[in-house]
């Protein structure tokens, strides 16, 4: 259970920075390998969109842990829960492979805390 506290709360916390980003806020060098420092408008909209799926995220590990009211089945939640488990491992891998530095020493280990707390929420 705290556990998926803890994973939807680092979640949240990234949506923040996905917020600011996607509002022209000079924090490019956080997402997308830091290739912009200033987000493009056009990015911007993939940026806003991507806060609404990590939403939807941090609900479903609150929902696979029993914190929330389901809004699917228990199998449906669990696996949406290990799409995500999935996804975040990736994630981990490819911030770990980014040119900037700012992305691959504060995303990479928010991304392991979120991949980790899925799994766990997941399987646990």
């Amino acid at each position: 259970m705290t556990i998926a506290i803890i994973g939807s709360t680092v979640l949240c916390l990234i949506s923040i920075l996905y917020i600011l980003v996607a509002l022209g806020f000079p924090l490019g060098a956080f997402v997308m390998g830091g290739k912009y420092q200033i987000v493009p408008n056009k990015i911007r909209y993939m940026i806003g969109f991507s806060v609404i799926i990590q939403w939807f995220a941090a609900i479903i590990i609150l929902q696979t842990a029993g914190l929330v009211p389901l809004f699917f089945s228990v199998g449906v939640t669990k696996g949406i829960c290990i799409f995500f488990a999935v996804y975040l491992s990736l994630n981990v891998i490819m911030n770990l492979l980014s040119k900037s530095k700012k992305e691959k020493y504060t995303m990479t280990p928010l991304s392991i805390i979120a991949a980790i707390s899925f799994w766990m929420t997941a399987f646990g």
